[in-house]
């Protein structure tokens, strides 16, 4: 019962592994996977990018980055300033596996009952990853500064990423 019990877990597991694909970089979907904005004054919005179980974190953060830069050059920015982030992380699904023995008594016989149980762990589980940024926008030179972008760049770095091809 044991061998059955793990090994539909592991075919389970398997075939969530086989059938996920990763959120494609596009305008959130029904479901709420892809890219959002709010705009809060003229210069400044807040983004969020959320993945699937099948979008890696790294992923996730370069498409938040990458609508933030998309976002500034459609308005007539050259650069961002990233003035907040977050990076907000979910386990979902899994199947739980746990294995029990149990004793205890029938009619007129009767008998000392012992129970031992355990927890296997969840096999199948997986992360959904959501990014946050709220980003300021500017033209003009680009400040030295860590948490400014330049948007032109950023963009053509993150999508030659996404095309398995280093930016020229």
């Amino acid at each position: 019962m044991k061998r059955f019990f793990l090994t539909a877990a592991a075919v389970f597991a398997l075939t969530a592994c086989a059938t996920a694909v990763g959120t494609a970089y596009a305008p959130a979907d029904s479901k709420g996977f892809g890219y959002t904005e709010q705009r809060i004054e003229a210069d400044r919005y807040r983004i969020t990018f959320a993945g699937d179980g099948a979008t890696p974190q790294d992923v996730v953060a370069d498409y938040a980055m990458l609508r933030a830069a998309e976002l500034a050059l459609a308005n007539g920015y050259d650069w961002f300033r990233v003035v907040g982030s977050a990076m907000d992380a979910q386990e979902k699904g899994g199947v739980g596996i746990g294995m029990g023995v149990g004793g205890g008594s029938y009619g007129r016989r009767s008998g000392v009952g012992v129970g031992v149980g355990g927890d296997l762990g969840t096999v199948g589980a997986r992360q959904f990853y959501t990014a946050r940024l709220e980003v300021l926008m500017g033209k003009g030179e680009k400040p030295d500064s860590p948490d400014v972008y330049d948007a032109r760049s950023l963009s053509e770095e993150v999508r030659a990423r996404m095309n398995g091809t280093p930016a020229q």
